[in-house]
């Protein structure tokens, strides 16, 4: 009896399908009951600071609460900007009262209620504290997944052997010899199918030494090759960490003038916390104290874009199609969970778009933790998915680099 294998769209189908039906339960649960990690988290007897903090524009008032809580996340749940955090008075019927999370900074954390509980506080008053997470990144990565699904996603997410035609050809500076080969072997590289580069992640190092690892390096020296000789590029580099985003714009920004340059940040992102040098290549909105992106006609004038992976979700918001992109970048992939890793993708990806993912065979996705996600496969990254499929298991150089 002749052996059955299954195909490609059978596999999309069922990989996809998985991914899909355990984001939708998810979603489902979150809905019902606080997951389990959250609704079990509960701070007791926690006493209160109220701050307050002027806006330099307006002049208008900010009020905070603030309160300490552990500082490793290992030990916590996962806390994000706007995620809700619930105040319940100690021996009184009223509340809970709901706030929105503004920032979690060494163990501190600081919330923004209504005034329905401004109005009852008292300095003496102490609460029972527990958190729900946002639904937003959640929504992002379910939506990203159903339009992956459609067959046309094949050659991204389930390369076969088909080899491009008619590479591109482009020139390295001398300086950028050492990384002639492997960078050449991005630059002629045409979509759909993704190359790979395994090596390093892109950033080693701890602050203030922060610098780009051979791996990094060899992605720069790629970017601005693809730059100087292509006039009409169009570059999305998605990583991610805020962290990695900033320190290769930053390495850019020495070679390409910030007119070409823009970061985008998610809403939210602390701006205390954004490095000076990046501030001019982001729009932060003073008024409503948020990052925004530019009008449309502006944000289609840069020919490089950084962003993390769930960020790249507010470009489509603002009107970039999936043409637009001649390149994307998926840096440091192995650290993320596929959804994730497929926002960009799903919305911002062409069959004639360039994808280039990089990462590291021997990091994994953190704070995958819930029992369902890991049954689904979520721990299994879209870097780990590729790098153990063909035609990047052979090493074929047409399409991975292994960086020593």
């Amino acid at each position: 009896m002749e052996e059955k294998f299954p195909t490609m769209e059978n596999q999309m189908e069922s990989r996809f399908g998985r991914l899909e039906e355990m984001l939708r339960k998810l979603m489902e649960m979150q809905s019902k009951t606080p997951l389990k990690k959250w609704s079990e988290y509960l701070l007791e007897g926690i006493t209160l600071e109220l701050r307050s903090r002027i806006n330099p524009t307006n002049s208008q008032q900010r009020d905070f609460v603030a309160f300490k809580i552990v500082s490793v996340p290992e030990k916590r749940p996962y806390l994000l900007s706007r995620d809700f955090v619930f105040l319940k008075p100690l021996n009184e019927i009223a509340g809970p009262f709901k706030g929105r999370l503004f920032r979690v900074t060494k163990g501190i954390i600081l919330v923004e209620f209504g005034e329905d509980f401004h109005s009852q506080h008292s300095p003496s008053k102490r609460y029972d504290v527990n958190f729900s997470f946002n639904r937003v990144c959640l929504k992002r990565a379910h939506h990203a997944i159903s339009i992956a699904s459609d067959p046309s996603f094949l050659s991204v997410l389930f390369p076969d052997l088909i080899v491009p035609s008619d590479p591109n050809t482009f020139h390295l500076h001398e300086n950028e010899l050492p990384f002639h080969d492997h960078a050449k072997r991005i630059l002629n590289h045409k979509g759909p199918i993704p190359y790979l580069v395994n090596g390093q992640l892109v950033k080693e190092g701890r602050p203030p030494d922060e610098k780009l690892s051979f791996t990094g390096l060899i992605i720069q020296v790629a970017l601005l090759s693809i730059y100087r000789t292509n006039p009409g590029c169009r570059i999305l580099v998605c990583s991610p960490t805020n962290k990695t985003s900033d320190l290769l714009l930053r390495s850019l920004g020495k070679q390409i003038p910030l007119t070409s340059l823009f970061r985008a940040n998610a809403a939210y992102r602390d701006y205390d916390l954004v490095p000076d040098d990046i501030i001019p290549a982001s729009l932060y909105e003073e008024d409503e104290e948020c990052f925004a992106c530019p009008p449309l006609a502006e944000l289609t004038t840069f020919s490089i874009i950084t962003c993390t992976f769930m960020s790249s979700f507010r470009l489509y918001a603002a009107g970039i199609d999936t043409e637009h992109f001649t390149h994307i970048f998926l840096v440091d992939a192995s650290l993320d969970t596929e959804p994730e890793a497929i926002v960009p993708l799903a919305h911002l990806a062409s069959r004639n778009t360039a994808i280039v993912v990089t990462g590291c065979a021997y990091t994994y996705p953190s704070f995958v933790r819930a029992d369902i996600a890991r049954m689904h496969g979520l721990k299994k990254s879209y870097f780990h998915r590729l790098l153990s499929m063909e035609p990047y298991m052979r090493s074929d150089s047409n399409f991975i680099s292994h960086l020593s």
